[in-house]
């Protein structure tokens, strides 16, 4: 196991969870010295939840959010309103209710066609993050969901690697669910963040985290995880606790 690679904690209810971390990733913001600050948001369950207590402790502390900058790990190609859209729960869980302008919002375009909104992203990318030594963008914090695959943003096991791992900076992707075409950041962007915490839900997905976490694992989480110097796992206590 990755004892080095990884911080794990575990919270009763995946619902604890999403709350814990909310007010730790509001804390944080609170205490910044200075703007700006990049973020790339996840979609899923537990990602709304997540966004909804970050918009309830950020509206209680009055949290200023001058500087911040919102992007995605990964968006399905569909339009911005669309039931499937990771923006539209982000928006409605947390832009919305937070007042956050739309020229810090830097969605993923997935009503246009998947090389141009590639292309489209890699540009606010080269706009709005540092670059590190080996060239890929920096951002501060990316939050990722876990699949029952293993999968992190929309890197699935039978992506091919000369796509997850591609020098590009985000790349089309064809999902094993639908809608199946996916925009997603590459291996390369997602390992050079400061931080990467995974939040990670359902009992069901303990055998893809157990997989991750061995030093020979394979699934995309393992991957990345060999990536990084230091990757945060947060999950329910039961998918830690099954083998």
């Amino acid at each position: 196991m990755h004892h080095d690679r990884v911080r794990l904690e575990s919270f009763p209810t995946a619902e604890a969870m999403a709350s814990a971390m909310a007010r730790r990733w509001v804390s944080q913001l609170a205490g910044r010295s200075a703007p700006p600050y990049r973020v790339a948001l996840s979609g899923g369950r537990v990602a709304g939840v997540f966004q909804r207590e970050v918009a309830r402790f950020a509206l209680e502390q009055k949290l200023d959010w001058t500087g911040v900058e919102f992007f995605w790990g990964d968006e399905r190609c569909v339009p911005p309103d669309h039931a499937d859209s990771n923006f539209r729960v982000a928006n409605e869980a947390l832009l919305i209710p937070c007042g956050i302008s739309h020229p810090c919002i830097h969605r993923l375009h997935g009503e246009l066609a998947p090389t141009e909104a590639c292309a489209l992203a890699t540009n606010e990318f080269r706009q709005f993050c540092p670059l590190n030594p080996a060239g890929w963008p920096v951002l501060d914090l990316v939050l990722l969901g876990m699949g029952e695959d293993g999968h992190v943003a929309s890197l699935f096991p039978n992506t091919p690697p000369e796509t997850a791992h591609s020098n590009q900076w985000v790349v089309p992707v064809i999902g094993p669910k639908p809608p199946p075409q996916r925009l997603s950041l590459t291996f390369g962007v997602l390992a050079a963040a400061r931080e990467v915490w995974v939040l990670a839900s359902g009992a069901d997905k303990a055998p893809a985290l157990t997989a991750s976490l061995q030093t020979d694992g394979i699934t995309p989480l393992a991957q990345l995880i060999k990536m990084r110097s230091q990757t945060e796992i947060a999950g329910e206590i039961a998918i830690f606790d099954r083998p």
